[in-house]
């Protein structure tokens, strides 16, 4: 067992042992069951992540400067507010989805200051900003409740969440690949401290989601309704700006999870500027514009009585990337998708489809999720 574990438990039990002695007070003995939460495995775990991943990455960033050390201490506090949020659950009873928008709220806020540095004038990083800011989402597996929830599994979620933002940090290994090696090793950083950093921490200790107390005090609660207006009273004041759960096109019955999970997810990336980051294909991003167009297959475009997109799709894509993996994402009602003279050392991988049909000649591996 690592030495420092075996002298944090040892000062714990002491702490116990003396307080118990002396007759706890109610305020001493919440401290204590604080330190215990703290060294529970899978939180000394995520202690571990950020060490080895997280402070790779801010170190990277330091060398470098700036926004991209900006946007790395952004994606340092994060982490540490889910630690926080992981030790709370640990002692927190489950909330309702109201209360669990509220709980989430602290990661919630770093996401859109992640963002808001994406905004306006471009900026000569902006890859490096739009790779942090994207990737943050992954930390949203914490909101997974079960399979009705609308959500994508913890692992398969951190995974989705990386590959949305891999497109903007290989622009930035492409970039500095021959110019500045810093740049080069910001970028590996931030690969790794999520796949296989988080993807892993969550494999081993929350494949199925967080396990919220069953005897622990409330999480969080909504924030109280404003009372009914009586004569006389002032006006209330103006809506917020609708979020993606309110857009102004209303989406078929269908397209709804279940149990409404999907809007604790949705209220992660609230706002029109965090979901335009997400859901916008730009124009450096449309096939016809990117210089690796080998093996590129156009698709058909759709009618005007096309399916909607699902509440979670991103864009749509049916390209062959680096000349070996074909991937098929977002296709919505699309009956021809042809995927022609594949040799053996290519795959596909499809995600996010719904009643589509891909037909495959000559595979010689097959990846989808």
């Amino acid at each position: 067992m690592d030495e420092n574990l075996i002298k944090r438990l040892e000062s714990a039990v002491a702490r116990i042992e003396m307080l118990s002695s002396a007759g706890v007070r109610s305020a001493c003995a919440a401290e204590v069951v604080e330190d215990a939460m703290a060294m529970d495995p899978s939180i000394i775990a995520f202690d571990d992540l950020i060490s080895q991943y997280v402070n790779t990455l801010t170190s990277a960033g330091e060398k470098i400067g700036g926004q991209v050390l900006n946007i790395s201490k952004i994606i340092e506090e994060a982490f540490l507010a889910q630690k926080e949020l992981l030790i709370k659950i640990k002692r927190s009873q489950k909330p309702d989805m109201a209360g669990l928008v509220e709980f989430l709220k602290p990661l919630n806020d770093l996401i859109k200051k992640a963002t808001a540095l994406t905004e306006g004038r471009r900026s000569d990083f902006f890859h490096h900003l739009k790779t942090g800011a994207d990737s943050l989402t992954a930390l949203a597996w914490i909101a997974y409740t079960g399979k009705d929830c609308g959500m994508s599994l913890p692992i398969a979620h951190v995974e989705e969440s990386w590959q949305m933002a891999e497109f903007y940090c290989n622009k930035v290994l492409v970039e500095y690949r021959n110019k500045d090696a810093n740049h080069v090793e910001w970028a590996k950083a931030l690969k790794e401290l999520y796949v296989p950093g988080l993807r892993d921490y969550v494999k081993s200790h929350y494949p199925l989601g967080p396990v919220w107390s069953a005897t622990g005090k409330t999480a969080a609660s909504a924030p109280p309704k404003a009372p009914a207006r009586g004569p006389g009273a002032p006006p209330p004041p103006p809506l917020p700006p609708a979020s993606l759960s309110s857009s102004e096109t209303p989406l078929p019955s269908s397209a709804h999870p279940k149990e409404g999970m999907a809007a604790v997810f949705q209220e992660i990336n609230s706002g029109k500027s965090v979901t335009s980051g997400l859901k916008k294909v730009t124009n450096d991003m449309k096939t016809k514009n990117r210089a690796d167009r080998t093996g590129v297959v156009s698709v058909a475009k759709k009618g005007d009585g096309g399916a909607p997109s699902l509440l979670k799709a991103g864009p749509p894509k049916f390209e062959l990337q680096m000349g070996r993996k074909w991937v098929v994402e977002n296709q919505i009602g699309q009956k021809n998708l042809l995927i022609k003279d594949c040799d053996s050392k290519q795959s596909v991988y499809i995600f996010g489809c719904k009643d589509s049909v891909v037909q495959i000649q000559g595979i010689s591996s097959f990846a989808s999720a």
